[in-house]
């Protein structure tokens, strides 16, 4: 036999998956791996949350202050700087969850809140803990907590009620 014509087989490993569905075909199978990231110029907004901080952005040109980081001013364009923002706000508006991604799973249902702040031009999203859905209410007054161990997560802040 020349070397084209040598016959390899692959090994066969004894896994398998668990199949739901065949029309259309829909499989189960683990998946795990190990994720570098870097959070570049939003680095302070997480560093932040692991000392205790809420970190906006405020432009330095027309002066409109968001509630997430940006690098630019998202009106005019110009650079923004950071801002520390207010540690009581209000409900603007919220939702209750009844399924979420694989984090929150356990806690469904549970209630998402866009948090207001006098002053500042945008809305900020976080977990509302401590209050029965049926109980949230917008224009409630609501104060941000931190993990004790930061994750360096946007799910390291959190909302109760005042």
């Amino acid at each position: 036999m020349s070397e084209q014509q040598i016959k390899v087989k692959m090994e066969e490993e004894e896994i398998g998956c668990v199949v739901y569905n065949t029309d259309p075909l829909i499989i189960k199978y683990h998946y795990e791996v190990d994720y570098i990231h870097s959070y570049a110029q939003d680095s302070p907004f997480f560093i932040g949350l692991s000392q205790g901080e809420l970190k906006g952005s405020k432009c330095v040109k027309c002066g409109t202050t968001f509630g997430t980081p940006r690098s630019h001013c998202m009106e005019c364009g110009a650079e923004t700087e950071w801002v520390n923002l207010p540690l009581v706000g209000k409900v603007h508006t919220y939702t209750t969850c009844y399924f979420g991604g694989q984090e929150f799973l356990s806690e469904t249902p549970f209630t998402l809140i866009l948090v207001e702040w006098p002053g500042v031009n945008t809305l900020f999203l976080s977990r509302l803990i401590g209050v029965a859905p049926e109980d949230v209410k917008i224009g409630m007054d609501v104060q941000a907590k931190f993990k004790r161990l930061s994750q360096f997560k946007p799910t390291d802040v959190y909302f109760v009620p005042v």
